[in-house]
């Protein structure tokens, strides 16, 4: 076997195993075009191992002590800063990101692995002595099982080993990740991780399918709950299919953020954040920023002073240190990407940086798309409000702060919002009025850290409870209310009279 031969990956269920699928799907290094590793398209007989195997291992997981389960992510969070560096190139090689984004990929894990090693607090359930004369109540949080988690390729590492591993990990449940195929080996490597940290086999199990017989994580009885992250159309089947099957769900789905710019913004600290958000990791995450509502009157300064910072964007290879935008996730998703830039041609937008062309030396065969903007983008045009996932930016124009509040809510997403402003009261107004469940004042990726929970709106988010901090310990566990009434031995009489008088 040639060593340029892709490897065939494994799939996790007690221990790593080999698929007898004769089915295998293509993982890219979107920076080279080439095709580096084969995931398996796991059987149904395959996943359904993987949920048995979990189902048994929580039997025993769930009786260890909260405190004991915080050790094995104490000593996660150890292995993770340790092997920082090569999860990084992990990242950076089968998903395209630069490196300081790959490298926030990973620190993300451990963000909310520090989080959840505090589950012995949060666990903590509330308690009345006295709820009724004689009686006392006390509310617990438990485990309730196996859940599955179905992950997106844009975060190989932060969603389905930040978001949804180290919550079910510490919460006492057991878990089976639906790795995307496009991005498997980050997964793979990070659950070895969790062996190495003393992670019981079973707790955590991968595999890699198609939509088909990850069908079976919605309707399976043994399946407690699913956290999705994805498409709108993909969450709303989800939601709909687990929900009616009596689990519960997260579907965390697709974004159009907007950006308000007021004539009173700091141009160039604006300019600067819109760059980040809008073209970091290629504009592939759900908290990018493709869409500016900017004061007529401040307008072109804006576009001038960001067109010129789009020239000095430096394309390249996500493993080259000084790229500033890297690739696409693999051809498909570049011809997705560049229909989109042309159907915005097409609707009347005013193309002014155009990124279809665009080559990168050396790596002519990796899928490249450079940074595009369009101005003069109308509300009735699809380019401004349907999720492209592309380094693409919009320009509306827009008379005030009311008419570009009115613009940013008008759309079917709600997952951020952003607001560029010296203007306390116009900031403040903004906060309480914007429809985004995530907010930024003068910060273009109002991500919020993981102790606090990712809270998209509207066609961003369906279920009850969102993923990361308090919500997430809620959406994996369950309340159970014990009350308790306690005898007199030796009377046999319910202490259930008082006796005080009255005095103090």
């Amino acid at each position: 076997m040639s060593d340029n031969t892709p490897k065939k990956l494994k799939y996790y269920a007690a221990g790593w195993k080999e698929s007898k699928t004769t089915e295998y799907m293509d993982v890219f290094n979107p920076s080279t075009g080439e095709v580096i590793a084969l995931a398996p398209k796991c059987t149904v007989d395959e996943v359904e191992e993987a949920i048995s195997t979990a189902k048994t291992a929580f039997e025993s997981w769930k009786e260890v002590p909260p405190s004991k389960r915080a050790q094995v992510l104490f000593k996660m969070k150890a292995l993770l800063d340790a092997h920082l560096d090569e999860l990084t190139e992990l990242v950076a090689t089968e998903n395209g990101k630069c490196w300081n984004e790959a490298k926030g990929d990973v620190l993300k894990v451990t963000e909310v692995v520090e989080f959840a090693a505090g589950v012995p607090h949060l666990m903590k359930g509330d308690s009345l002595m006295q709820v009724s004369r004689g009686y006392d109540t006390v509310q617990f949080k438990e485990p309730m099982g196996v859940f599955a988690g179905i992950a997106p390729w844009n975060f190989p590492a932060m969603i389905p080993m930040g978001w949804m591993a180290p919550m079910a990990i510490a919460t006492g449940n057991s878990l089976v990740i639906k790795a995307a195929s496009f991005v498997p080996q980050t997964a793979i490597r990070i659950l070895e991780l969790w062996e190495e940290a003393g992670l019981p086999k079973g707790v955590l199990n991968l595999v890699t399918c198609s939509r088909h017989e990850s069908e079976l994580l919605l309707r399976h009885p043994d399946i407690k709950g699913v956290s999705f992250v994805g498409s709108t159309k993909v969450g709303l089947h989800i939601y709909a299919t687990a929900a009616a099957n009596g689990k519960r769900v997260q579907a965390l789905t697709e974004a159009k953020n907007h950006a308000l710019v007021l004539k009173d913004a700091h141009l160039p600290r604006t300019v600067a954040g819109i760059m980040n958000s809008s073209f970091g990791c290629a504009g592939e995450r759900c908290m990018a920023l493709p869409v500016i509502c900017v004061e007529e009157e401040i307008a072109d300064d804006l576009i001038e002073l960001l067109v010129a910072k789009m020239k000095e964007l430096k394309v390249g290879p996500a493993t080259d240190k000084t790229s500033q935008l890297g690739p696409v996730i693999n051809a498909g998703h570049k011809e997705f990407v560049t229909n989109w830039i042309t159907k915005g041609v097409e609707e009347g937008a005013k193309l002014i940086v155009d990124g279809r062309d665009v080559k990168v030396e050396g790596h002519e065969n990796g899928f490249y798309v450079g940074p595009t903007l369009f101005d003069n983008v109308t509300p009735e045009m699809e380019i401004g409000q349907k999720e492209v996932f592309g380094p693409v930016l919009c320009i509306k124009r827009v008379k005030d702060f009311d008419d570009g509040l009115a613009q940013m809510n008008a759309n079917e997403f709600a997952n951020g919002s952003v607001i560029y402003t010296q203007s306390g009261y116009y900031a403040r107004k903004f906060a309480r009025y914007t429809d985004g469940g995530q907010v930024g004042i003068n910060v273009g990726i109002p991500v919020p850290n993981g102790i606090f929970g990712f809270t998209g709106h509207k066609n961003s988010f369906f279920g009850d409870l969102h993923a990361m901090g308090t919500d997430g310990i809620r959406f994996f566990t369950e309340l159970k209310s014990v009350t308790s009434t306690w005898f007199d031995e030796e009377e046999g009489k319910k202490h259930t009279t008082s006796t005080w008088d009255g005095t103090i």
